[in-house]
């Protein structure tokens, strides 16, 4: 593709303030309850992320936090929508399975088709959906915290072909810290976050991805939001906006240095609405 082609489309994000976020309880290998939050650092850090998705032009719809639920700051946890149908999660983990309520309860709010899961799900965190590839696929990881049942659920729910993708690394528990959607139709991944089988069923279905690096997918830099053109990712992630500046998108740097004690960066605050 030539880099001139590189075109942003609007989007519609959710987003929740972290007005509750502490690191209290540890499900992932990035959480240190050992290290205090600096609450007021990460609600301004998470406004500067807002703020430049708004800027771009997008628009950005914010759930209310509850208290109780320190996790709730990474949105994209609590769902799935594709088309205005909207997949809705079930945590693996108790400490968060009441964010699955909130997140249900807006979307209700907003007149969304919503179907509650009966597997295990988390959203976001491990479903990415590229409309234009191969007439609109979803991507769909498990090994950690997702169950594999999930995917075929979602591609009943969801009416597009779902392709399942194996994480072997606990670092990258997450499919969206191990690869993210670039634009419509191409992605960015890390092979080392996924089974040999995994890196092959990639590398077959997107020969143009961007690869990342242990050191990029370590910084976060796969935890991104793009709206084709801009790349929004986090300040450590310097080494994988270059690879992203070369492939001909822009990088724009945030620091969510303070979310990423809870073992997320951006794509983790950034929930997309697919209406």
């Amino acid at each position: 593709m030539n880099h001139t082609e590189r075109l942003p489309r609007n989007r519609t994000y959710l987003m929740c303030p972290p007005k509750h976020f502490t690191v209290e309880y540890a499900i992932n290998p990035w959480m240190d309850t050992t290290v205090p939050v600096d609450a007021v650092l990460a609600l301004k850090q998470w406004e500067i992320l807002r703020d430049t998705l708004g800027d771009l032009g997008h628009q950005v719809h914010v759930l209310d936090a509850v208290a109780g639920l320190p996790d709730m700051v990474y949105a994209a946890n609590g769902a799935f929508s594709v088309d205005g149908t909207v997949y809705g999660a079930r945590f693996r983990h108790a400490e968060r399975s009441a964010e699955a309520d909130a997140h249900r309860e807006f979307y209700a709010t907003q007149g969304w088709s919503f179907a509650g899961p009966q597997h295990i799900n988390e959203g976001e965190g491990d479903f990415a959906y590229l409309p234009a590839a191969y007439g609109g696929m979803v991507l769909a990881g498990y090994g950690f915290r997702t169950d594999p049942a999930a995917h075929a659920e979602a591609q009943e729910v969801l009416g597009r072909p779902v392709v399942s993708l194996r994480l072997v690394d606990p670092a990258f528990y997450h499919l969206d810290t191990a690869l993210a959607a670039l634009d419509d139709r191409n992605v960015t991944y890390y092979p080392g976050a996924f089974s040999a089988a995994s890196q092959r069923v990639l590398a077959q279905l997107f020969p143009d991805a961007v690869h990342a690096d242990r050191a990029d997918a370590e910084a976060f830099g796969l935890n991104l939001v793009s709206d084709g053109r801009h790349v929004i990712l986090n300040t450590e992630a310097m080494a994988m906006g270059d690879k992203l500046r070369a492939a001909g998108y822009l990088p724009v740097h945030v620091d969510l240095s303070e979310l990423k004690r809870g073992g997320g960066s951006v794509k983790c605050a950034v929930a997309e609405l697919r209406g």
